[in-house]
């Protein structure tokens, strides 16, 4: 993976539903990392992951500035996220931090301001980015004129901390404004609570600059799963299936339309995340989604929150 001979010394820092896989991916990558502990405040849960990952196990982060540290991973609730991970950054630790980057925009400011002052990366865990189907397309897509995404997922009292915008819809307004890379225009966004004091369910039209029109729908109360992703180009229609890791190509030649099916080798999207922010930090290269594009989809987020919130006050006064 990288050229460096020094492995390099990480810690993962909460290790529920997500930071218990950041702490079994980094167990594996025995040639270029050192697991060296993972933290939770539930000691019980901090043993048994510290015991599957082989390494120690800690109940308050703070025991591990001592460690030399070379990168952590900050896998907390949202609002701890700011706290944690601008102590690490303090202390010159690179750090990568599971989405969304922070609860507000200051804060988000405020990690990209402590990670230029102390010279360490920060990485933001948008992991669709990471996702084989998305990894190909970047090679097709050219001027995409409309994008259509569904984002269901089953009601899991893990996440609700957050509303579905900041929950699940984020990852797809990251990778849309990727594939688009053009500035926003115009956000039309609704959403209602159906089994949390929070919008459970939400949709958002963002036009941009260029004209292309992107269509984002999330829920966190549907009966199955669904992730997927289609995108309208000049003579060309694809469809992506992020959970299954699948594609399809339907582009215009002369007179016929041509179905192709994409070859993907399909791989853990968060195995390939961890092993691209070991080698930016090994090798002192940018991260592949850096702060600031943490900040920029958190900064679309919250304006869809605003818009939601908006709508409700002129529905209720």
């Amino acid at each position: 993976m990288h050229s460096s001979s020094k492995k390099i010394r990480v810690a993962v820092i909460g290790v529920g539903h997500l930071g218990q896989h950041h702490a079994r991916i980094y167990s594996t990558l025995k040639k270029d990392v050192e697991l060296v502990g993972v933290v939770d405040i539930d000691p019980s849960r901090a043993k048994s992951i510290a015991g599957k990952s082989h390494t120690q196990w800690f109940t308050d982060y703070r025991d591990l500035f001592d460690k030399q540290l070379d990168a952590v991973t900050v896998a907390v609730p949202t609002r701890e996220h700011f706290a944690i991970a601008s102590d690490f950054l303090r202390n010159s630790v690179n750090v990568f931090i599971e989405k969304p980057i922070a609860v507000t925009l200051e804060e988000a400011d405020e990690l990209i301001a402590l990670s230029e002052r102390y010279g360490v990366k920060v990485q933001v865990g948008h992991v669709e980015r990471f996702n084989p189907a998305i990894l190909k397309l970047m090679h097709i897509i050219k001027n995409p004129k409309f994008i259509e995404v569904h984002r269901l997922a089953p009601y899991n009292p893990r996440g609700t901390d957050v509303s579905v915008v900041l929950d699940l819809m984020i990852h797809d307004l990251d990778i849309v404004t990727f594939l688009v890379g053009e500035p926003i225009a115009n956000i039309d966004a609704v959403g209602v609570e159906v089994l949390t004091p929070q919008e459970d369910i939400a949709n958002v039209r963002i036009t941009f600059k260029g004209g292309c029109v992107a269509n984002i729908s999330s829920s966190r109360i549907s009966l199955k799963e669904m992730r997927k992703i289609r995108i309208f180009q000049p003579y060309t229609y694809i469809s992506l299936d992020y959970k299954a890791q699948e594609g399809v190509i339907y582009a215009k030649k002369g007179d016929s339309i041509e179905r192709d099916v994409l070859d993907l080798e399909k791989d853990e999207p968060l195995k390939l995340e961890i092993q691209s922010f070991v080698n930016s930090v090994a090798n002192n290269l940018p991260p592949q989604v850096s702060a600031q594009q943490g900040r920029d989809a958190l900064a679309v987020a919250l304006e869809i929150e605003k818009q939601i919130l908006d709508k409700k006050k002129v529905l209720t006064s």
